[in-house]
């Protein structure tokens, strides 16, 4: 699988990132499963948050065992310093590490959000804290919404973010404000050498009154031709790789298409997107 350098951090991840989210509630005995095959996949760069129900216990055994080739990045929700600071230290007892490659500000969707994570006493000053410390190598900021980028682009002028992880698919795109948002982000990251992992990469929509059949708060594309055609068009942009889809089941459709990816024609993206205002995209304007 092809890998990407990381930003500033320098390190050569894989393009696909396996979403630890996907084990919001499953046996060990299923995680194991997965997790031979995200090793099989190479897969060098794990993500995962104390929000992601059982996942950070479903990990520890196996993080402890490969700490060494593994790029490990956490999160926090938690907006203050003090409770980020504990949030931190209990996920690293979770996973059974020592510290982490990379640490976030997690879910920064508005400015409130923003402020008060980057303000005086917020989560912000905790994760230096724990920089300086040693917890953490890097610092980064994730989140969703239809701002995300517009966002970014303001938290990296309070703060020299080392990574940033938003949404990036071609359904969203056909949102042409979001769209000049995201170049703009992007072109901001690779002016600063800041790291840049996606999110929500096949994403067709939002369930709406749809049954859910997948774990996953979005609806996906599922087929094998969709999925590729989507994270081709992910990773055709200037963006280090991938979050894989927190569905177990449709994990190994996002890995092959992973392995397989080849470069897409900005004529190609062009369609893909005109073809994508057909749906309606996750995230809307009021």
């Amino acid at each position: 699988m092809e890998k990407r350098r990381l930003g500033r951090t320098g390190h050569l991840s894989t393009v696909a990132i396996f979403g630890a989210a996907a084990f919001w509630d499953v046996p060990q005995t299923e995680a194991d499963r997965v997790l031979d095959l995200v090793e099989r996949a190479g897969i060098n760069h794990v993500d995962v948050a104390p929000s992601y129900g059982t996942a950070e216990s479903r990990l520890g055994g196996w993080l402890a065992r490969n700490r060494e080739r593994l790029f490990v990045g956490c999160k926090t929700m938690e907006r203050t310093r003090e409770g980020a600071a504990a949030e931190l230290r209990a996920s690293l007892e979770r996973l059974q590490i020592d510290s982490f490659d990379l640490y976030q500000i997690h879910a920064v969707t508005t400015m409130a959000d923003l402020e008060a994570a980057t303000g005086p006493g917020g989560a912000l000053e905790a994760i230096v804290e724990a920089q300086r410390a040693g917890l953490t190598r890097f610092i980064g900021i994730t989140g969703h919404g239809i701002d995300a980028a517009r966002l970014y682009l303001k938290a990296l002028e309070r703060f020299d973010f080392d990574t940033v992880m938003f949404p990036l698919n071609h359904v969203q795109c056909s949102d042409a404000q979001f769209r000049r948002e995201a170049e703009a982000l992007l072109r901001r990251c690779r002016e600063r050498d800041v790291g840049t992992m996606v999110i929500k990469s096949i994403a067709r929509g939002s369930w709406g009154e749809r049954e859910r059949i997948y774990n996953t708060w979005y609806e996906p594309f599922d087929t094998a031709a969709e999925i590729e055609e989507a994270i081709n068009f992910v990773l055709s942009q200037d963006v280090t790789g991938l979050c894989t889809a927190g569905d177990i089941g449709l994990l190994p459709l996002v890995l092959e298409a992973c392995e397989n990816y080849t470069p897409m024609a900005a004529a190609e993206q062009e369609a893909l997107i005109a073809r994508g205002q057909a749906l309606t995209p996750l995230f809307v304007r009021d």
